[in-house]
């Protein structure tokens, strides 16, 4: 197998394990409000939102790295065929 099909098969696994987190993510932050207006008596919902913040919350790392993954990736690829580019001018 050859460096090229490599190369795109890292940075494809890498975008889909990213489109997967970010759509994960998002579900997760849905049902998540902006800013609630409880009564004492509403424990509940705070308790509601409070889960909900502290799993979007725990997913943002993966998140912020699957996209610098996908960032350098994408500068491996794009850097790949510039240098080929280069090279076959040569």
């Amino acid at each position: 197998m050859g460096f090229v099909p490599l190369m795109w098969g890292v940075w494809g696994a890498a975008f889909l394990f990213m489109a997967v987190v970010s759509i994960y993510s998002s579900r997760l932050a849905k049902n998540e409000e902006d800013q609630l207006f409880l009564a004492d008596s509403s424990s509940h919902a705070k308790t509601e939102q409070d889960a909900i913040a502290l799993k979007v919350e725990k997913i943002q790392p993966l998140k912020r790295a699957t996209l610098i993954i996908v960032g350098l990736m994408t500068l491996v690829v794009v850097g790949y065929y510039i240098f080929d580019m280069i090279r076959q001018f040569k």
